[in-house]
C-alpha cells in the first residue's frame, strides 16, 4: 500500500490499469470524470437529498435577495439575466456536495471510480469550507448591489452601482468554480479513510 501526495489531494492504494504520473497535475477533465463516476455510483436516497438540498439553497438565497418576491424583502435594482442561471447551477452543486455527507462515506474502490489509486481523504473538512465560500459568493453575486450594506457603506450608492455591480458576475463565476473544486476533491475521496497529511509519504 502506497500513500501519494498529489497536486489534487492525498491518495492511497495499488495502481490499476491506468497510470498515475507522479509530479504532474492531473488534468481538470480527468478530475471531473472521476467525480462524475463517484456520483453515478450513489444510491437513490442520496439523489433525493441532492434535490431537497438544491431546492433549499434556492430558497435560502432567492428569498433574502428578493429574486423571489415577498412582502418582507425588496430590491432597488432588478434581477439580472444571469442571476437565475448562476443560482440554479450553485443550487445543484451545493445539493450534490451536501448529499455527499449523507450517512457517512460510501464504499468506493478504484474499480468503482476508475481512479488510478484507491482514494483517501486527507482533509474531509476542506471541501465543505470551499462549498460554503462558493455559496456565499453566489449570494453576494445575485443580490441587489445597493442592498449590500458593506458595499453601500464602503462605496456609497453611486459607487455600489458603478463598481460593485460590474464585479457581481465574476463573484458568481468564482462561487461556481469553488463549488466545482469542492466536488472534485470530495466525491472521488469520500470512500477513503482519513490520513493525516503530515503522515503521507511523498513519492518522486
Amino acid at each position: 500500500m502506497q500513500v501519494i501526495d498529489t497536486p489534487w489531494g492525498i491518495v492511497s492504494g495499488r495502481a490499476t490499469g491506468r497510470r498515475l504520473m507522479i509530479g504532474e497535475p492531473m488534468a481538470v477533465w480527468t478530475q471531473l470524470q472521476d467525480a462524475a463516476r463517484a456520483w453515478r455510483a450513489w444510491p437513490a436516497r442520496r439523489h433525493l437529498v441532492t434535490v431537497g438540498a438544491a431546492l433549499l439553497t434556492v430558497l435560502v438565497v432567492a428569498i433574502p435577495t428578493a429574486m423571489i418576491p415577498t412582502p418582507v424583502f425588496g430590491r432597488e435594482v432588478g434581477v439580472t439575466v444571469w442571476a437565475w442561471p448562476v443560482l440554479l447551477v450553485t443550487a445543484v452543486l451545493s445539493g450534490v456536495l451536501s448529499a455527499s455527507y449523507l450517512g457517512g462515506p460510501a464504499t468506493v474502490t478504484p474499480q468503482d471510480t476508475g481512479l488510478a489509486v484507491a482514494p483517501v481523504v486527507a482533509d474531509d473538512e476542506r471541501p465543505g469550507r470551499f462549498g460554503a465560500a462558493g455559496g456565499l459568493l453566489t449570494f453576494l453575486a445575485v443580490g441587489c448591489p445597493v442592498c449590500n450594506k458593506l458595499a453601500l457603506v464602503a462605496l456609497g450608492y453611486a459607487g455600489a452601482i458603478q463598481w460593485f455591480a460590474p464585479v457581481q458576475p465574476w463573484l458568481g463565476a468564482a462561487g461556481i468554480a469553488l463549488l466545482l473544486y469542492a466536488l472534485v476533491r470530495r466525491l472521488p475521496n469520500e470512500g477513503g479513510c482519513p490520513v493525516p497529511a503530515r503522515g503521507a509519504q511523498r513519492v518522486g
